[in-house]
């Protein structure tokens, strides 16, 4: 993996599964991201405002405050309509995708997540919106 595609990103991970943080961050890493994590999406919303990440990756599912609330309040908060937010979910059913795209996501990812195709299966959720990204 080339070490020099995510240079100057900055990458805020919630999910309150260790597991899926630890990939996020090994593989964006890797790429050059800056990682910041949250266990849950009060402590996201915190992370948000104080990093003003480029991109973040948030589980659906999660205590204190889940993704749908998440999504809502960085939506409403300065720079939040411009900042990439892929939604990152276990329960993958029919009709989800289109769900987490209603509600204000930017693309979605089911999980497990898979550590060699990641940075991949994100340039196909965020597409035109980060130029430049891979």
């Amino acid at each position: 993996m080339e070490n020099s595609k995510l240079d100057g990103w900055r990458v805020l991970v919630v999910d309150d599964e260790p597991d899926s943080i630890d990939v996020v961050t090994m593989v964006l890493s890797a790429s050059g991201a800056t990682v910041f994590t949250a266990a849950n999406g009060q402590e996201g919303l915190v992370i948000f405002k104080q990093r003003q990440p480029t991109l973040i990756l948030t589980d659906l599912s999660m205590p204190e405050m889940d993704g749908w609330e998440l999504i809502k309040e960085i939506r409403q908060s300065k720079n939040g309509h411009t900042t990439p937010v892929i939604a990152l979910t276990a329960h993958a059913m029919s009709g989800d995708k289109e769900r987490v795209l209603a509600g204000g996501f930017d693309g979605y990812l089911s999980k497990p997540l898979k550590m060699f195709t990641l940075l991949d299966d994100l340039k196909s959720c965020l597409g035109s919106k980060t130029p430049g990204l891979l």
